[in-house]
């Protein structure tokens, strides 16, 4: 299996990522805009077990609903678990440009503004992480 290293922005935090994701998307809701001050962000999404701390000590962030990891540097996140799925959410940021391949965008009821690409855009979730499959008409 190819294993890869992340870090932070700084470099006091690192990830050793084992294996291939399973799913690379945008997420629009409320949680990632509130930590990442932004409108969307990158998730590459993992086995809680393939991602693993090799170096420095994340802390919690405190954000309403998944408990999210960050540096205490440099303050970036890093990851947050899904532990009822065994599946830890990787700041999409901290790959490779190359290797972020995303698949689709999620909770787009949460979206701040439309975004317009080819990708099927959920109002939720899509049927394979529970959701109804639902789209947003963007």
């Amino acid at each position: 299996m190819n294993a890869k290293v992340v870090s932070c922005r700084c470099g006091a935090v690192e990830l050793r990522i084992t294996g291939e994701p399973i799913a690379q998307l945008y997420c629009h809701c409320d949680d990632c805009q509130a930590a990442h001050a932004a409108a969307y962000v990158p998730v590459a999404i993992y086995p809680a077990q393939a991602v693993e701390v090799v170096k420095g000590n994340p802390i919690p962030m405190a954000v309403n609903t998944l408990p999210r990891m960050r540096c205490a540097e440099c303050g970036t996140h890093l990851f947050n678990d899904v532990v009822s799925h065994g599946l830890r959410n990787v700041n999409g940021y901290l790959l490779p440009k190359e290797e972020f391949k995303p698949q689709c965008h999620v909770q787009c009821q949460y979206a701040v503004l439309p975004v317009v690409d080819d990708l099927p855009h959920y109002k939720a979730l899509p049927a394979a992480f529970g959701g109804s499959d639902e789209v947003v008409p963007w």
